[in-house]
């Protein structure tokens, strides 16, 4: 099983990096794991909406460029249903069934994702209705990756 987390921007702080490298560590015993991350273009102080989808598009670009027209893609947005971790676990065996045994998740930056990576995505998933910054939601991303393997080897998980 392959992974392929597709993340606008990058992680400064050193807790987030430390973070990242003990989920990579966990789950690289069930899947094959990559993070490829993409510049976060600056938003302009008093940017309107036209420059805002005009960076959303340009970044979406950035991660379009890498798919190809058969990769199976899961988009983090708030604008959908949320599911508990013993879905999640479910849907990620559907993923990789669905996927041909790779997956890519795509996590937008701080002005979510592009109509158009919107559109082109297979799958949606949320953590919720509140708003966290990409850095975190990359974090919880792995965190529950992680918590799915576990839970679909029947192995203990922290409930």
């Amino acid at each position: 099983m392959r992974i392929f987390v597709h993340c606008v921007g990058h992680l400064k702080e050193g807790y987030w990096k430390a973070a990242q490298e003990e989920y990579l560590k966990r789950i690289q015993g069930y899947a094959d794991l990559a993070i490829k991350e993409y510049p976060d273009y600056p938003i302009p102080n008093k940017a309107g909406a036209k420059e805002e989808t005009e960076i959303k598009n340009k970044e979406g670009q950035a991660i379009l460029k890498t798919l190809k027209p058969s990769d199976y893609l899961v988009i983090l947005d708030l604008n959908h249903s949320e599911l508990d971790s013993l879905q999640f676990a479910d849907k990620l065996n559907d993923y990789f069934r669905l996927g041909g045994s790779t997956v890519h998740f795509a996590i937008g930056g701080s002005l979510g994702l592009s109509d158009e990576l919107k559109k082109r995505a297979n799958a949606v998933l949320c953590f919720g209705k509140m708003t966290f910054p990409h850095q975190l939601a990359r974090i919880m991303l792995l965190e529950q990756l992680y918590r799915a393997f576990r839970i679909n080897n029947h192995e203990p998980y922290h409930k």
